[in-house]
């Protein structure tokens, strides 16, 4: 069945090109963008390690639907949790930055071969870290709907100027612990707008709470080691958590090597995760 935009009528789809070029948008079915043989031939010589991290109040979970399409192909999947997310037990207290990369640079470590490391929303500054301080161990950075810092931003440096965003003061509550919770009653149309109501239901029982230190840390990259990974950038236009003009912004300050766009919420890998596969495969293929 052929991926329908919000009119009802078929997503076009064209091959992708640079950031300084025009972008078209990625199909729900590879056959109507690509040749389907080309297509399986790049994906068949390019088998890829991916690892996809999760952003705030998310854990490893929100990623099985890419991961199963992922592993249809043959590639290797990784989704974990995050230090204090999901199953993980590390006390919210010492959540950091640091924290993230590490632990994403451990299990990049223990790959046979370099990784494709995606990155959600918030999972984009700890991608970055990450990448400074293991780069031989990634081939490649994709920034999810993600943010997108500089050496030395904050998450909050871009978070605070996305005045339209619904992740704000209000639909966020400080707890005693010093935690942040995600209100229940903004999630779905802050994160799940277009999502599958079993979907939605189910993501939003899975939502913890979450550490402020990440948001606040500085992220430290250099030239020679995080500028140097290819990343790649995937857009989402009905975003209401990171709008699309944030993502465009960040972009324009640290432009990537190709830009992809899909017509949906803050959350791919739930509402269009054959789209969302289609753009990780196309990349694993480069």
């Amino acid at each position: 069945m052929a991926t329908l935009d919000r009119n009802g009528d078929p997503i076009v789809c064209r091959a992708l090109l640079p950031p300084t070029k025009p972008i078209s948008r990625l199909p729900g079915k590879r056959a109507a963008a690509y040749n389907s043989r080309t297509f399986q031939a790049e994906v068949d010589a390019a088998m890829a390690t991916y690892l996809l991290i999760h952003g705030a109040w998310h854990g490893g979970w929100c990623w099985h639907k890419v991961a199963a399409l992922l592993e249809a192909q043959g590639h290797k999947v990784i989704a974990p949790d995050l230090p204090g997310h999901g199953s993980d037990v590390t006390p919210m207290a010492s959540v950091t930055l640091e924290k993230y990369a590490d632990r994403i640079c451990e299990i990049a470590r223990a790959q046979a071969e370099p990784v494709i490391l995606a990155g959600h929303s918030m999972g984009g500054i700890a991608i970055t870290q990450a990448a400074e301080n293991c780069p031989k161990q990634i081939r490649a950075l994709v920034y999810v709907c993600a943010f997108l810092p500089r050496n030395g931003d904050a998450l909050m440096t871009w978070a605070s100027q996305d005045a339209e965003s619904m992740v704000n003061p209000g639909t966020t509550e400080p707890m005693p612990d010093g935690t942040i919770r995600f209100k229940p009653e903004f999630a779905r149309e802050a994160f799940y707008l277009n999502c599958s109501e079993e979907d939605a239901a189910y993501a939003q029982a899975h939502l913890v709470e979450q550490s402020p230190a990440p948001f606040q840390a500085l992220v430290a990259t250099t030239a020679e080691r995080w500028g140097r990974v290819p990343r790649y950038y995937i857009e989402c236009e009905r975003d209401r958590a990171i709008t699309l003009k944030l993502q465009r912004e960040m972009q324009k300050h640290a432009p990537c090597r190709q830009t992809f766009r899909l017509d949906t919420d803050h959350s791919p890998f739930l509402s269009t995760s054959e789209q969302l596969a289609d753009a990780l495969l196309l990349i694993g293929s480069l």
